[in-house]
């Protein structure tokens, strides 16, 4: 009988951290949900001013007017408004202006090292067709310690990992997107023959999102 099945998930960030240089990972079940928890942390859930104003219904956010089409609606569920441009990118473009990027094309060791990186949320992809490839799944890599305790509970219904929802004290909204240990144990398992470094994926042939109704 396995007594903590999500340790695997726990190890399987550690890994993560590891093998890329990211102090924290926290992995979900796709990248666009990870892309969805870090909008919605840096829309709704740090000090007014930062990127909005009291009266302001929503904060635009910016990205390539190519790309899949769950990131923008990523954006809209976390209260954000999508707006396009026109960009030729490769591996990775950043949500603007949230410290938010892409790499659902991108996996490598070392991808999150350096100044560069510092207060920046990196979502990757471990989706059947991605670099790191299982059934599904996704991480967030970053360096914030408060925000990585609220994106645990966001990702796990709001609650408190290892607690019973019995014993919880429910303090925030959450979603029910947590990494199932199965899909952790195989990814950790692909992980530690995985080479250091790998190419950028190329990208797929994205419609021009910008022309479609459902984003004005």
């Amino acid at each position: 009988m396995i007594s903590a099945p999500f340790q695997v998930v726990r190890d399987f960030e550690a890994a993560l951290c590891k093998y890329t240089g990211a102090p924290y990972a926290v992995a979900v079940n796709s990248c666009t949900m990870a892309l969805l928890l870090a909008c919605e942390w840096h829309l709704n859930h740090l000090p007014e001013g930062r990127y909005w104003s009291r009266g302001e219904n929503r904060i635009c956010v910016e990205i390539p007017k190519r790309t899949y089409v769950s990131v923008p609606m990523s954006i809209m569920h976390a209260g954000g408004h999508p707006v396009f441009r026109n960009e030729e990118w490769r591996g990775l473009y950043q949500l603007k202006p949230l410290p938010v990027w892409d790499c659902a094309r991108r996996f490598h060791a070392t991808m999150s090292w350096g100044w560069l990186w510092k207060g920046q949320m990196q979502c990757v992809s471990f989706h059947a067709s991605k670099i790191l490839g299982d059934t599904q799944g996704g991480a967030i890599l970053h360096d914030d310690p408060i925000a990585d305790a609220w994106l645990r509970r966001a990702r796990f219904d709001g609650r408190a990992e290892g607690v019973a929802p019995k014993d919880d004290r429910f303090t925030q909204i959450g979603w029910h997107c947590y990494m199932s240990p199965d899909v952790a144990a195989r990814l950790l398992h692909k992980l530690s023959v995985l080479p250091l470094y790998n190419a950028d994926l190329p990208n797929d042939d994205y419609p021009d999102l910008s022309t479609m109704e459902i984003f004005r």
